[in-house]
């Protein structure tokens, strides 16, 4: 889920990431925003700070308010891409799950990029909601396509492996002023996000929407990757703005398909149709 100029991306409890070869540090990170009542240190900090879990917490079954990952629900998005092109991107949760290597199971929710109906970017990531209700991102297997043929799975990461670490999606209780990793591997994956505001609203393809959770979301890599993202209540991701030229993203349709299709989209390899 990197921050793509625009793409769905996409916030928790202690958790520790045990890198690949056992780093077994248990220190805890805390996160102080500015602005608000809410330390939210049971959020972790932005940065690769290490943040301790237990994988019994967590579960596949995500009901988060802001963010709902129902197996068999699909979202379609238009995307205009910072450069212009006219893209589809399309998020379905899959009836599949997968064992992260720091322990947690994890939904497999795939994010299909295409252009003029050819794939350009295909994605498995994987989220579970700890027992605060926070959605945690525990990493992704990520394909990228020139011309229909495989190119590059840069981005791609799995928490506990080589020091990644898995970070916050949506919180349980978003606070304005809570500021939270979102996702860490160094020098590939370091995307962060701040909640501005829990009262807004926004009209897009798909219908007009309010009380809306505004977040902002920034990259440790790239300062000028910046997003701003809204989340409406049962629903999840409605818009995505790209901040210096950066582009738009916003919710087309959403809808429910078989079970058939929700587990084809969690197991046909990358790049394939399901």
């Amino acid at each position: 889920m990197k921050l793509r100029t625009l793409t769905l991306a996409a916030i928790p409890i202690a958790l520790l990431l045990v890198a690949c070869g056992g780093d077994d540090d248990t220190s805890g990170a805390t996160a102080t925003p500015a602005g608000s009542a809410d330390t939210t240190s049971d959020l972790p900090a932005p940065g690769g700070e290490p943040f301790a879990i237990d994988p019994a917490d967590f579960t596949t079954e995500i009901d988060n308010e802001y963010w709902p990952m129902e197996p068999g629900t699909r979202w379609t998005y238009s995307e205009t891409d910072g450069d212009g092109a006219e893209l589809q991107v399309v998020v379905t949760i899959t009836s599949e799950t997968r064992e992260i290597a720091n322990g947690v199971t994890a939904r497999v929710v795939r994010d299909t990029v295409t252009e003029d109906g050819v794939v350009i970017e295909d994605t498995f990531d994987w989220f579970a909601q700890d027992a605060d209700g926070n959605i945690w991102y525990l990493g992704e297997d990520t394909a990228e396509f020139e011309d229909g043929v495989f190119a590059s799975n840069e981005g791609a990461w799995e928490a506990g492996v080589d020091g990644a670490l898995a970070g916050v999606i949506m919180p349980a209780n978003p606070v304005v002023g809570m500021k939270y990793r979102q996702e860490y591997y160094a020098g590939e994956a370091e995307d962060n996000g701040e909640v501005l505001s829990l009262d807004e609203a926004q009209e897009v393809t798909a219908g007009s929407y309010d009380n809306l959770l505004q977040t902002y979301d920034t990259s440790g890599i790239d300062p000028e990757a910046l997003e701003h993202k809204y989340y409406a209540p049962g629903v999840g991701l409605v818009l995505s703005l790209g901040l210096n030229g950066g582009g738009r993203e916003e919710l087309v349709s959403m809808e429910t398909i078989s079970d058939e299709d929700a587990q084809a989209a969690g197991t046909i390899p990358l790049g394939e149709s399901y």
